[in-house]
């Protein structure tokens, strides 16, 4: 396991939605179906509105129809368009530069990481993700800390 970049404080935040905005939108850019039900069901749990796409092909165009986009979590290896492509149009856009952009991936490894560091995602979640960690990963990422991790 890769712990995050930063020193976690989990048990002393609160469990809560507190950093969470009430109407937090999340992209997930995910083409396996089964992956995106468990993401939309634990973001669900959250309260946590998704939105999904299946590939990176267009994902500007798409998030541009969103009243807004609070992260993007994006799965690396996609049909038409992989994550990395999809990164740069979004780091293009003036209108979702700044958002942030996390890597979901299977292919979890410190070389996975340090290229997904390199192309400008702001973090990094290895599948298989862990239902009992995701939440918390997810509120740490909402709350402006830097996750990095390989195991999910």
């Amino acid at each position: 396991m890769f712990a995050s970049e930063q020193p976690s404080a989990s048990s002393s935040q609160p469990q809560g939605n507190d950093h969470i905005p009430d109407d937090a939108i999340v992209l997930v850019v995910e083409d396996n179906v089964s992956n995106f039900v468990l993401i939309a069901r634990m973001l669900g749990y959250m309260g946590i509105h998704c939105e999904w796409k299946t590939s990176g092909y267009e994902v500007v165009e798409y998030a541009d129809t969103l009243p807004r986009v609070d992260l993007v979590l994006m799965d690396i290896r996609l049909p038409y368009e992989d994550g990395y492509g999809a990164l740069k149009k979004i780091r293009s856009s003036p209108r979702l530069k700044d958002t942030l952009v996390v890597a979901v991936t299977a292919e979890a490894s410190l070389e996975q990481i340090k290229k997904a560091r390199q192309a400008g995602f702001d973090g990094f979640i290895g599948k298989p993700l862990d239902p009992d960690r995701f939440p918390e990963q997810i509120r740490r990422i909402l709350a402006g800390e830097s996750v990095w991790e390989i195991t999910g």
